[in-house]
């Protein structure tokens, strides 16, 4: 075995938030080390650079329960694990919960190298806010490779599809390291590591250029919420606990308590929120993500995540989020922070200086839920359109960008929960009635005020449930080819691609109709106003034309149908019912100076837009 110089780094620091090199950080001649375990008795690192010698290589206390040590020789790609000394008891042997990559969730961590990535002069700039139109994609499901699931290579092949339906952004759900090899990955085992099954650090930064090669920013997915809740080495890492609770990451008591188990991290220890913080960090800073979507914040700053009496919040988990936010944007100014809060509190999205958590946005429980229950239910009766239309105006205290609009998501499709096209039709999601009505669904969410999302597989009117052993179909793609035209449309639309509809890049939103009679929604949306800005668009919520039908238009002259969703080129089956143009030359209604007339087909959409 050969010798190693062994020296101790500066341990300085004032605060853990300030701590460099925690973890394993190669420099060049060899890779310092450092790890936190304030109850050892001793910390050893071993690995393949000294035969895995368990005490050979032991580390210096620092303040504040560190330890650390640099190994000259040590280079990336080694394995290691940490040794910990207590007396009177055996030895426990460690993953570095600062892990950058590992053999496998319950296997030896891996020295990394961030640097080494070559990103090819990768310079994306992250479209604004108001461009965002989001897919949400599973990596493992996403892009099968015949009848092994799929990692980040597979799904980076499968980019150029979502460039030319025109989406602008992907939702990753979770990467980090999991039990086992297979998961929706909100159990995660190791919060630095990226699934090793999915190709590791590297097939992460290789999706994240290729998306960026292909004008797609990444929003991934993290988990702070809870860890594991198995497969865990940062459980009783250093062998103290209380109440046969978790140790030094966690809460011992009550509030460790989570519908995943008993890991609730401590958000009251630094030492805690800088361990969370830094893996933040990580993504942003090593993997060039462009956005990032919390799950479940309510855990973390309630403790069963409803309740509003004072005994069941957390205060230090609402700091927490507050200051993590303001780290978030120091360092990467701009950065879309997206929280699943789905408490319909507007403090959420409000700023860190007004009191609020400071994210830019949050998943709108009101919508998904109120616009599924009226595209589902079966009697055309029981589409009440004053709800839909109060779900698609949103809470009026927030901003509009920080809404996120979704009828899909996989919340939404798992767990006996099924698609929206099968939820409508069982057994026949292909069926003329499923379409129509799951396309009402989509065009709601391009259109309404707020940040769109389409889950993998919506615009090719997948029908199966989400599961994490079950591939997407994409031979649904060939075989809809219109469906997914029609998604193509909308989100060219929502984009303002042609020129011809900003007012849906803006936040203006105003009903002009809300007939419960005839199941009929018109409303106007905008941004500044004028030609090629003002939208108008009209639903049929029923299963008849709508003919002859006047309604007020916010402005005179000439309005030129965008896009009609019956027409043929969508589906073969569909109705291609005649709709015009409108000149709104006609008498005051609805509130407006004049009116126009128009028809609709059976479970159809219009966009309109202000021609002169």
């Amino acid at each position: 075995m050969r010798e190693h110089n062994v020296t101790v780094s500066d341990s300085n620091y004032s605060s853990p938030s300030q701590r460099p090199g925690m973890g394993a950080v190669p420099f060049d001649g060899g890779v310092s080390f450092r790890v936190w375990a304030p109850h050892a008795g001793g910390v050893f690192v071993t690995g393949d650079f000294n035969g895995w010698h368990g005490h050979s290589l032991p580390m210096a206390p620092e303040d504040g329960g560190y330890w650390s040590i640099e190994v000259y020789g040590a280079h990336p790609g080694q394995e290691y694990q940490f040794v910990i000394a207590r007396e009177g008891s055996d030895d426990l042997w460690r993953i570095d919960p600062y892990a950058r990559a590992v053999t496998n969730s319950v296997g030896n961590a891996i020295v990394y190298d961030h640097d080494a990535f070559d990103w090819a002069g990768d310079d994306f700039h992250t479209p604004p806010w108001d461009d965002l139109v989001i897919y949400e994609l599973h990596i493992g499901t996403f892009a099968a490779r015949g009848d092994r699931r799929g990692d980040f290579y597979s799904a980076a092949e499968r980019l150029g599809h979502l460039r030319e339906l025109g989406v602008s952004a992907v939702h990753v759900m979770p990467v980090f390291e999991f039990a086992g090899d297979q998961s929706w990955g909100y159990n995660p085992a190791h919060i630095f590591a990226i699934e090793s099954t999915y190709g590791g650090p590297d097939g992460l930064k290789t999706f994240v250029r290729e998306a960026h090669r292909n004008g797609i920013a990444v929003i991934l997915d993290v988990v702070l919420n809870h860890l594991g809740p198995s497969d865990l080495s940062t459980w009783q890492f250093d062998g103290w606990s209380e109440n046969g609770r978790g140790g030094i990451y966690f809460y011992n008591d009550h509030r460790s308590a989570t519908p995943w188990g008993d890991t609730r991290p401590d958000y009251g220890r630094p030492e805690v929120r800088a361990f969370l913080r830094d893996s933040v960090m990580q993504v942003l800073d090593h993997y060039r993500v462009d956005g990032l979507r919390f799950d479940a914040v309510n855990y973390i700053r309630s403790i069963d995540g409803i309740s509003q009496d004072e005994a069941n919040q957390i205060p230090e988990g609402w700091a927490f989020l507050q200051w993590l936010n303001d780290e978030i944007q120091t360092a990467h100014p701009g950065t879309y922070t997206v929280a699943e809060d789905l408490q319909r509190n507007p403090a959420i999205v409000a700023p860190t200086s007004a009191g609020g958590a400071g994210f830019s946005a949050q998943w709108d429980a009101d919508f998904v839920h109120t616009i599924r229950a009226g595209v589902i239910a079966s009697d055309d009766a029981d589409r009440h359109i004053n709800a839909m239309t109060a779900a698609i105006r949103g809470q009026e205290d927030v901003p509009w960008t920080s809404r996120v609009l979704y009828t899909e998501s996989h919340d939404e499709i798992a767990n006996g929960k099924a698609r929206v096209p099968e939820s409508i039709h069982p057994g026949d999601a292909a069926s003329w009635w499923a379409k129509k009505r799951a396309m009402i669904g989509s065009a709601l969410v391009m259109t309404g005020p707020g940040v769109p999302l389409i889950f993998q597989g919506q615009e090719m009117l997948e029908d199966e449930f989400f599961r994490d052993d079950d591939w997407l179909d994409w031979s649904k793609a060939e075989a809809n080819p219109g469906i997914v035209a029609l998604h193509r449309h909308l989100i060219g639309l929502r984009r303002n691609l042609g020129g011809r509809t900003a007012g849906l890049r803006g936040g203006g939103f105003a009903p002009l109709r809300i007939d419960e009679e005839r199941k009929v929604l018109v409303f106007h949306r905008w941004r500044d106003g004028g030609p090629g800005d003002d939208v108008v668009i009209a639903v049929n919520f029923t299963d008849q034309p709508v003919e002859e039908y006047a309604v007020g238009f916010p402005a005179p002259g000439l309005w030129g149908v965008q896009l009609n969703s019956d027409a043929q080129v969508y589906a073969p089956d569909f109705g291609s019912h005649e709709v015009w143009d409108v000149t709104a030359d006609g008498p005051p209604l609805d509130g407006c100076e004049q009116s126009g007339v128009l028809s609709l087909g059976a479970y159809s959409f219009v966009v309109f837009s202000r021609e002169q």
